[in-house]
């Protein structure tokens, strides 16, 4: 048992991988498939494949000497350590999948194919015996433990991730749904989220949903993360500051970022005749939180410039705005940045060294590592920017642009169309419609004559897959974003982008663990052939390759691709980037500790402070899953008292408790163990 002491004085008180892959990748890849069939939920999903991640991490620490377990901390030793750790790995994984994947939509699909993983494995699924002499009893106790402490972590699983009623503290809209085929929004308050209405409504991967939405994940202010911190469990875990709001503090920002949005939707047709080079040499290599960037003089690699990759700007829009939408396959930005992180190790090139120095490492060994610190990274991401949506009740493009257009406009105040939070007038952009301009052969032919008129896309084709619709003057008040019309908005508030989050965290681990921020060979890329990639109109017009320098560049492309898609504004993505790099850098930080078992080392910090009422307050500064004990005596020569009945398993990054003060001078001391 690894113990340490802090002495103060106070006063007072199946998977579709390749053949030769890790049995870690074979569970990975299982998880992914099991996402891609169930509803798009990236909280719950970020969560699972964190956990599973643990699951395998810590049955694979539990046979080597030096890593020490996330959750799980005894030992074991086998004559095959490689065979042991497989099995027990497998049985880590399958308990905690079949557990979860047990309340998805497609439940009976998925578990089935996790039964037929095991049996093509050799493994038998009726076997539960938590026989540590056996890797199927380890895997079997490694999953348990996994369960036992995030069971009740806040995200509500046995509930089925549904929120606490509202008389308990549950969510509830401000605003009523706004109808997504009608005109206008019915919205109380503009500057807060208003759920949608749908007819046949879907979700991004076309399973049937509600009519209307409700907010997925908003009770994760109170999901337990792996590195983040705080102070107050009531709190969010990281502030930047709420988002811009219209008619009160940040009103130019929230009127101008939606026209930014509207400009993006103009651009979206092939049919403009603008091209853009996307190549690294000429996109991406921005600073944090900023779209400043000119690319990359040099491939660092081949010590050459890249490529000239020209294509048409409505393409690339609409190219960045499906592929990111979740992942071509629909894993969610959590599973989809699990297979760039897949397509990284599978690079030929690629040398599985962790941090990029060291020994090279084993399949194995380097993907339960991976996926522990990435799947680490992305749901700390989760946790951070779903309590900033519960707690700042973010608005969505849809309601803003809708909201201000059927107002009317701000820029022209003697106009019978002024109205104080209309919509700003920008020359062939936003315009207001006249007698003439609405005439036959008009700009703005067939809409209402004072109406606020926009150039943007105008909803999917009647045939998307022989038609395209290209942009037109439309009535603002009847915008809707480059998205299916059975889908429109995802069902929770805007501010953060959970993209960027997600997406940044993910490059930050990559960028770290690899050793390098950019892709193996300098570039990663991923190719949407002509008229056979966009799935809710025809397109792209010509094949368009997405190409990115550094993982950083692929996250950016990420966070802006909701802008084109009319998801996000830009304070969404890019504060959103801001919290993810800080998620990212702090669970990698975190992780290598339990990697080469410095975790074991760390100090324990011990904070004793008199209250009025005469008690005191102990804080110990915790590392979750380990166990803490606090203990006190009046003399140093007599015997230490424990104050707690048993040691407690650590849930938070710190540990409070308040005792009475039994004597004038008290010593404390706090004993840190594994079990």
């Amino acid at each position: 048992m690894n113990k340490l002491f802090v002495l103060i004085l106070i006063s007072g008180a199946v998977a579709r991988a390749d053949a030769s892959s890790s049995i870690a990748r074979v569970w990975d890849e299982q998880i992914l498939a099991a996402i891609r069939i169930d509803l798009p939920n990236p909280p719950v999903h970020a969560r699972n494949l964190f956990h599973m991640s643990v699951a395998m991490y810590d049955a694979w620490a539990a046979y080597d000497p030096v890593a020490v377990g996330y959750l799980y901390h005894e030992k074991h030793t086998a004559t095959d350590v490689f065979a042991a750790r497989s099995q027990a790995i497998s049985y880590a994984a399958y308990r905690l999948l079949r557990e979860r994947y047990a309340l998805s939509t497609n439940a009976f699909q998925t578990l089935a194919a996790l039964d037929a993983q095991m049996v093509s494995l050799g493994w038998d699924t009726n076997y539960v015996s938590l026989d540590p002499s056996n890797p199927a009893g380890v895997g079997n106790r490694v999953a348990a433990a996994v369960s036992a402490y995030f069971i009740n972590d806040g995200a509500l699983q046995t509930n089925r991730y549904s929120d606490l009623p509202v008389s308990q503290g549950g969510y509830a809209p401000t605003n009523p749904p706004l109808l997504t085929q009608a005109s206008g929004t019915l919205a109380i308050d503009p500057n807060r989220w208003q759920p949608l209405a749908f007819t046949n409504a879907v979700s991004q991967n076309n399973i049937p949903v509600g009519l209307i939405q409700h907010f997925v994940g908003s009770q994760w202010l109170r999901v337990r993360p792996f590195a983040l911190s705080r102070d107050d469990a009531s709190l969010v875990w990281m502030d930047p500051g709420p988002p811009p709001h219209l008619g009160a503090v940040g009103d130019t920002l929230y009127r101008s970022q939606n026209v930014d949005l509207i400009r993006y939707s103009s651009q979206l047709t092939p049919d403009d005749g603008v091209m853009l080079d996307i190549s690294p040499g000429a996109w991406g290599n921005n600073t944090l939180g900023a779209n400043d960037g000119t690319g990359h003089s040099l491939n660092p690699i081949t010590g050459q410039p890249y490529e000239t990759n020209l294509v048409k700007r409505g393409d690339f829009g609409r190219v960045l705005a499906e592929f990111w939408a979740d992942g071509p396959n629909s894993e969610t930005p959590p599973g989809h940045w699990n297979v760039i992180a897949n397509q990284v190790s599978d690079s030929p090139s690629f040398i599985k060294r962790l941090a990029g120095t060291g020994p090279v490492l084993d399949d194995l060994e380097w993907d339960v590592k991976l996926y522990f610190a990435l799947n680490a990274a992305v749901h700390d991401a989760a946790c951070a920017a779903w309590s900033l949506k519960c707690h700042y009740d973010g608005w969505r493009p849809i309601e803003a642009i809708r909201y201000m257009g059927q107002r009317g406009q701000c820029t022209l105040t003697n106009d019978l169309t002024y109205d104080q939070l209309g919509l700003p007038l920008v020359t062939g952009l936003t315009e207001i419609v006249t007698s003439a301009s609405a005439q036959p052969g008009g700009r703005h032919a067939g809409l209402p004559v004072g109406a606020i008129a926009i150039q943007s896309w105008s909803g999917g084709p009647t045939n998307p897959l022989t038609q395209y619709s290209g942009v037109h003057w439309m009535q603002a008040a009847d915008w809707l974003p480059y998205q299916k019309r059975t889908f429109v908005t995802p069902a929770f508030p805007g501010y953060v982008s959970g993209h960027s989050t997600f997406s940044r965290a993910a490059a930050e681990v990559l960028a770290a663990i690899t050793g390098s921020a950019f892709f193996p060979n300098g570039i990663g890329t991923f190719t949407a052939p002509a008229n056979a990639f966009l799935k809710f109109e025809l397109g792209p017009s010509q094949t368009v390759q997405l190409q990115w320098g550094t993982y950083f560049d692929a996250s950016d492309q990420a966070g802006i691709s909701r802008l084109w898609g009319g998801i996000h504004v830009a304070v969404d993505d890019l504060t959103g980037r801001r919290l993810g790099a800080q998620c990212g850098r702090s669970a990698w930080a975190l992780a290598r500790q339990y990697f080469d078992g410095s975790i074991l080392q760390s100090p324990v910090a011990l904070a004793v402070r008199s209250l009025p009422t005469g008690e005191c307050q102990l804080r110990v500064d915790t590392f979750r899953g380990f166990f803490y004990q606090i203990q006190s005596t009046s003399d140093l020569g007599l015997t230490w008292t424990d104050y707690l009945s048993s040691p407690l398993p650590a849930t938070d990054s710190s540990l409070l408790s308040t005792q009475k003060a039994t004597a004038p001078h008290n010593f404390f001391r706090v004993v840190r163990s594994l079990q």
